[in-house]
């Protein structure tokens, strides 16, 4: 049994809505002081020594996502986004929440593919519901495709008996869901892939305790945080953010580690050559030249896994993608797909369309209900990859014929790196040259180069694709 399958009807309504509600000014007693265990916190290493070690003559750009569903979404998020740039002022943060209310770890999964891997977080903060084994395949393929530290919460309290219940994992099976999930699975899947724990559920078991307040009190539907709930959440996460011991943070150096490697090449006639390892470049370029980019003897777009598919849109009045994932079987080349929706049964589940490429061109016609590869072969959707039916349900809403569906096929990388950044001006003129290669050796050249070395730095994911 999971979180969805005790919810009452009502609930269960409020939860797939997503309904998060705005924290309010209020002053609630903060939980008891507590130090998270160091041997959790060690695995936030690399990102935690970037924020601290950022300075104003020398800032770093650090990328924090947000990933999971409702309850990520709700106001909690922005109290920890506002922490780590009080706390880490001369950072420069690109933080973003791409949460989806309603959607467990089994659509998560999918809908990653577009949301999380390319965004290439230094640090990613993720909580899910769902099944177990979706949920450890998104982060298998974050080891595979990223180099982010990974903070994983536990679920908070909802229920009373939560407080009583059984915490030895090996006398905890999948039938006893939510104390097996918080201290079987969870524990264990962030051991397997080197994630920190914030251990959420028993800091917040701790605080009821304290407070002699009931799990009720943190809430507003039986799930979701209310105001009080959304400023706990923040209060227990930010003791795992704060910066680290200055004798831990000297042991690591965040561009020459496993995962990102710092390089230097030399340029002869204008031409510098270099070989890396990894699924993602970067270089800094030189302030007033233009260069030229080679991967592997080709142009960065015509590598496999360099071009990829956005979000598809949105439902309206919602964020809610009516496709969960695109699939291709050909190589991709930058466009805008649109998807005519010609015609749809009432309750969503079967779709007739028309598929047209901005470069392809008109490229097939379907139906939602059976596999459908497009005459291109760059455009593959399996009928689980519809969420048009689901939509329906929850928001009580149709579309009409006619509805157009869009996402775009996008390069994630350059062909030519033009810069006018003054000379000496750190980070800011580092340029992504290609992400999503293969995990293995390339080569690169550069050509355009005026003398000097070519500052560079590789980001190697820690894991093989299966």
């Amino acid at each position: 049994m999971n979180l969805w399958s005790h919810l009452p009807r009502p609930v269960l309504s409020l939860v797939l809505l997503g309904l998060a509600g705005g924290t309010r000014a209020e002053d609630f007693p903060p939980p008891l002081p507590f130090d998270p265990p160091i041997a959790q916190r060690t695995h936030l290493l690399r990102s935690l020594t970037l924020l601290q070690s950022s300075t104003a003559e020398n800032p770093q750009t650090v990328r924090v996502l947000f990933y999971g569903q409702s309850i990520t979404e709700q106001a909690w998020w922005r109290r920890v986004a506002d922490y780590l740039h009080t706390t880490y002022p001369t950072a420069r943060l690109q933080i973003e929440n791409r949460a989806i209310g309603g959607h467990s770890s089994q659509l998560l999964v999918k809908t990653a593919e577009a949301d999380l891997y390319p965004f290439q977080p230094d640090l990613l903060i993720f909580h899910v519901y769902g099944a177990h084994d979706r949920y450890e395949d998104i982060l298998r393929r974050v080891r595979e495709r990223t180099t982010a530290d990974i903070l994983l919460q536990t679920d908070h309290v909802t229920r009373p008996e939560m407080l009583t219940e059984e915490t030895h994992p090996e006398k905890l099976t999948p039938k006893n869901w939510d104390a097996w999930m918080n201290y079987s699975f969870l524990p264990g899947v962030a051991a397997k892939y080197g994630a920190c724990r914030a251990d959420v559920h028993d800091l917040w078991k701790r605080h009821l305790r304290d407070t002699q307040l009931t799990p009720a009190d943190f809430l507003k539907d039986g799930v979701h945080l209310n105001a009080r709930g959304e400023f706990l959440m923040a209060e227990l996460l930010q003791p795992y953010l704060a910066p680290l011991p200055a004798e831990l943070a000297r042991t690591e150096q965040p561009f020459a580690d496993e995962r990102v490697q710092s390089l230097r090449w030399t340029a002869t006639a204008g031409l510098a050559r270099g070989e890396f390892h990894g699924t993602r470049l970067e270089v800094r370029p030189a302030a007033g030249q233009t260069w030229q980019v080679r991967i592997d003897g080709r142009s960065p777009v015509a590598l496999p896994g360099a071009v990829g598919f956005s979000r598809t849109r949105a439902f309206p009045q919602s964020n809610w993608p009516m496709l969960l994932s695109v699939g291709a079987e050909a190589a991709l080349v930058p466009e805008t797909w649109t998807l005519t929706l010609d015609e749809i049964s009432a309750d969503g589940h079967r779709v007739n369309f028309h598929l047209h490429g901005s470069v392809t061109g008109d490229d097939g016609s379907g139906c939602s209900t059976n596999r459908f590869v497009s005459p291109s072969h760059r455009v593959v959707l399996d009928p689980a990859d519809w969420n048009l039916a689901y939509c329906y349900r929850v928001f009580h809403r149709t579309l009409p014929a006619n509805t157009t569906l869009t996402w775009a096929a996008e390069f994630r990388g350059v062909e030519t790196i033009t810069t006018a950044a003054p000379a000496g001006v750190a980070e800011a003129g580092w340029v992504t040259v290609v992400q999503g290669l293969s995990n293995g050796p390339h080569t690169v050249e550069l050509s355009g180069v005026a003398g000097g070395p070519v500052a560079a730095r590789s980001y190697r994911p820690p894991r093989r694709a299966e």
